[in-house]
């Protein structure tokens, strides 16, 4: 008995074109946030929210704010009570020491840091795995992280939350 095979359908190709007007007005309205958006982010108008990793005030995202004058950049600052989340993400990201002092453990290795100090995460293959902690729980520890969205991108966005904060009560706020 013969099977007669049949034949996939082909899928449908799409327009792999770039619209060159598209890209324009893309550009254009870049160039316009970065003349008009907001300058000065006023840390009193910025909420606290505890999330898994800490207590975040959120400055710049490329996620849900995009009234400022700088496009593509992530700045938070993180308030450790006791120590943060434990996670793995790609590096390529500065922590400036605001107040206190703590410490970071990268892949295991422990780093002491205090106020005005400036934390490299490295870039590193599978990324790398660290948490902060607050040397002296009680009193404020606070850093101020600096990073260049679109740099995430080729490196595949990855995130792995390993360990919640002490403070996280499951939802967000």
């Amino acid at each position: 008995m013969e099977r007669e095979k049949l034949r996939e359908r082909e899928p449908e190709q799409r327009d792999r074109g770039v619209d060159y007007n598209k890209t324009l007005n893309i550009y254009a309205a870049e160039r316009e946030r970065a003349k008009t958006g907001k300058i000065v982010i006023r840390a009193r108008d910025t909420p606290w929210r505890q999330n898994r990793q800490a207590l975040v005030k959120t400055f710049l995202s490329s996620h849900g704010i995009s009234d400022t004058a700088a496009t593509n950049w992530l700045c938070f600052i993180h308030d450790i009570k006791v120590h943060s989340g434990k996670h793995r993400h790609q590096g390529g990201i500065q922590l400036f020491i605001l107040e206190g002092e703590g410490s970071t453990t990268v892949d295991g290795d422990k780093f002491d840091w205090e106020k005005w100090d400036l934390v490299i995460l490295p870039i590193k293959p599978r990324g790398c795995e660290h948490q902060h902690f607050n040397k002296t729980p009680g009193k404020t520890a606070k850093w101020m992280a600096f990073q260049y969205d679109p740099f995430n991108k080729p490196l595949g966005r990855m995130f792995e939350q390993v360990e919640n904060s002490p403070d996280w009560k499951g939802k967000e706020g």
